[in-house]
């Protein structure tokens, strides 16, 4: 019951603050419909109890079966089967994923269809999958991270000249999505467990980090190919349709039921299959043990079930209709205000971002502290929010205008900064970009942008979860930089030295 306290008081803290927003725009700027409202709060409850409990099955089942996987593959010391490991494991986490079914979903509806749910969600995992490979084997060899995401983010640019716009701000939102409150710990969990391959594995705690920040990248080049290898897609700028027809309570929640139920089942199919084959071929653990893992699962199935069914339900519907009405009322400076802030106070509602900070202060033994991070974080999301509002008003303007020169200056930082603040930078961009951004901010900028006249969702309104992810890579590695610029970098340096 500790636990289930502790998560529900975690998620509790992280959903006030965007309950308190909708609430403040309601009764000061724009009055939301009654049976909207209503809406909302009930999906609110749904997801606070839904990521309660999906959080206490990852801590119960989750990541104690990545635990095991990690310790098996160690005794094993062979390489195959680090790779045949990365490769499933990776493939099965990201289908899992809430944040990134969530974003499928809302992919497969701004484009009619053309781009199908499944599909990307296969592609993703594909390209996770190999790039968590890679991932494990720059533990193992000890291998440069800052040279390794040099490479693969000079082998995105390059695609990247290949593919169509909106591609590519697909792309770069998969990524983010993807990591979310189930890909951070059980990549994680992995990554500390291979790390022990090593010779000096004193330090594998902070040979993780940087592992979220490669395997995010797999995303990227994997939908980027994809549209390099298919034909071009004719998309067609449409408005996204905010309220629905039918305001019955009941009969949104009820609609909801089936692809909330199917999703689940699509995520968790996967998942249970590796731990019934992990039982029965890789490791025996006793029949409590393995109970309490399947304990675990149920929570998870529960957990994200619930969850999808308060998103579909009301969250959603709630943060498309806040921005289109600022926009249908000409509001443009205040909706460019309430993006800012909504983005600095979202970023401390997901839960992954808390568990990166501690991990942070912990291994820096308090050198980096969990404030510092989490104000550099914030104002950083805060900032990539606003921009994307931007791009509502300035036609010209894309998201790879922003992105192309962020990520030269990310990379640049990345040889003057001390080392471990690049995989702590990188790490957050990804853990940043969970599954509230995946619902609240990018239905605030759907909506705002299908009011908008001449504003496209699929140039205007997709993009904003790469930036989300950007800035936290920038600002991060900025604090890495004062860091090191104000001499307060002893510990760091001990820390580096055992690497």
């Amino acid at each position: 019951m500790g636990l289930l306290k502790q998560k529900f008081k975690e998620i509790l803290m992280s959903v006030i603050p965007i309950v308190f927003i909708v609430f403040i725009i309601h009764l000061l700027i724009v009055p939301l419909p009654s049976d909207l409202l209503i809406r909302f709060i009930l999906g609110v409850v749904l997801i606070i109890i839904g990521l309660t409990l999906f959080l206490l099955g990852v801590d119960l089942g989750i990541a104690p079966l990545g635990s095991y996987l990690g310790e098996r593959i160690v005794k094993l010391n062979k390489l195959w089967v680090v790779v045949v490991a990365g490769l499933i494991l990776g493939f099965v986490m990201t289908i899992a994923e809430p944040g990134l079914l969530v974003y499928a979903n809302q992919i497969q509806l701004i484009t009619g269809g053309l781009v199908l749910s499944s599909l990307l969600l296969w592609i993703v995992a594909i390209g996770i999958s190999v790039l968590l490979v890679v991932a494990f084997i720059r533990i193992i060899y000890n291998l440069p991270l800052h040279i390794i995401l040099t490479l693969l983010y000079g082998i995105v640019m390059v695609l990247a000249v290949f593919t169509q716009v909106e591609f590519i701000n697909i792309a770069f939102d998969a990524s983010g999505a993807t990591t979310g409150v189930l890909a951070v710990p059980f990549i994680l969990s992995l990554a500390y467990g291979v790390s022990h391959l090593k010779k000096d594995s004193s330090s594998g705690e902070q040979d993780a980090f940087g592992t979220i920040a490669i395997v995010s990248v797999g995303a990227i080049i994997s939908v980027l190919i994809l549209n390099i290898v298919s034909q071009d897609v004719a998309f067609v700028n449409q408005s996204l349709i905010v309220l629905r027809e039918d305001t019955s309570i009941f009969n949104v929640f009820a609609e909801a039921l089936k692809p909330a139920l199917k999703d689940t089942a699509f995520a968790m199919i996967p998942l249970l299959l590796i731990l019934g084959i992990s039982q029965g071929l890789v490791f025996k653990m006793r029949f409590s043990k393995f109970m309490h893992i399947f304990k675990g699962f149920i929570y998870v199935f529960l957990g994200l079930f619930l969850f999808l069914m308060g998103v579909m339900g009301g969250f959603i519907d709630v943060g498309a209709a806040i921005g289109t009405s600022l926009i249908a009322n000409e509001q443009y400076s205040l909706f460019l205000l309430i993006a800012f802030f909504i983005g600095v106070v979202t970023i401390l509602a997901e839960p992954a971002v808390h568990v990166l900070t501690r991990q942070i202060e912990d291994i820096t033994a308090g050198y980096i502290s969990k404030n510092a991070v989490l104000i550099s974080m914030s104002l950083g999301v805060g900032i990539a929010v606003f921009l994307s509002a931007l791009r509502v008003f300035i036609e010209p303007l894309q998201v790879w205008h922003l992105l192309l020169p962020g990520y030269i200056i990310a990379v640049i930082l990345m040889y003057i900064v001390p080392k471990i603040f690049v995989g702590m930078a990188y790490d957050a961009g990804g853990v940043a970009t969970g599954p509230m951004t995946a619902t609240f901010i990018l239905a605030f900028m759907y909506g705002a942008t299908g009011a908008y006249p001449n504003a496209s969702i699929l140039l205007d309104g997709l993009g904003t979860i790469a930036l989300v992810a950007l800035t936290p890579i920038i600002t991060l590695q900025v604090l890495g930089l004062l860091y090191k610029v104000k001499n307060i970098k002893g510990g760091i340096d001990n820390v580096n030295e055992s690497r």
